[in-house]
């Protein structure tokens, strides 16, 4: 692997787009500590009124993790709808041109998705993706929802399609004092590597992640998700 600092934002993953985190059957995360255990050595990329990201080398040479905060105009049940809905994910989430589900596995779902960026090879992978709720701090129920490469299960690899065999993350959403809104944070740890220049990661990272927000900024607005029976 060369060790240039890599790092590639990625929707779902969304979206793809850090370590890989997997939790005992019956624990439940308490919040931001537990889902960023290793909380030191980031370095502030860009910020603005509505988003904050951060970025920090991973353990394994080579690679970058990012992670983003910000706020959402909906309550955390809400925006967990819309991050649910992988199939609509063409139609909100940055570069993605294809996402749909090719298994279920309890509480988990295994997704396939094809992203199509500016300035890079079209790329692919295959996530589980786990949706799970925990009591907050202070009351109300937040939501957290992982993925980490599912290549075990993956559909096969493609000509001229960069698979990605790097892809873990999350989004932790947190309810805030004010009713209807969510303290969002994404955090992903994945390698572009061989899709990208090591030159343009930073510019995509600055670039995509914004998108990211604002995708699912807009997405919370349909009135299909504010339903919990949709």
């Amino acid at each position: 692997m060369r060790t240039e600092q890599k790092a590639c934002s990625v929707s779902g993953l969304v979206f793809v787009f850090l370590i890989a985190i997997h939790l005992p059957a019956a624990a439940e995360p308490k919040g931001p500590q537990s889902a960023d255990p290793e909380a030191g050595g980031w370095k502030l990329m860009s910020q603005s009124a509505s988003l904050t990201i951060h970025s920090r080398p991973h353990k394994e040479a080579g690679i970058q993790e990012v992670k983003a905060t910000g706020q959402i105009n909906a309550a955390p049940d809400v925006v967990r709808r819309v991050l649910e809905d992988t199939d609509a994910y063409t139609q909100f989430m940055p570069y993605v041109i294809e996402s749909r589900v090719v298994a279920r596995e309890g509480r988990a779902v295994v997704v396939y998705q094809r992203l199509s960026p500016p300035m890079m090879k079209d790329v692919d992978y295959t996530m589980r993706m786990r949706f799970e709720s925990y009591r907050a701090e202070g009351g109300g129920r937040g939501q957290w929802i992982r993925w980490d490469a599912a290549e075990d299960i993956g559909v096969a690899e493609k000509k001229k399609v960069v698979r990605l065999k790097v892809n873990d993350g999350y989004w932790l959403l947190e309810p805030t004092a004010n009713e209807g809104q969510t303290r969002a944070t994404y955090w992903l740890h994945s390698d572009c590597g061989k899709a990208m220049s090591p030159a343009l990661v930073g510019i995509a990272n600055r670039t995509t992640i914004p998108k990211i927000f604002q995708g699912v900024r807009s997405q919370v607005k349909r009135e299909k998700y504010s339903a919990p029976n949709r």
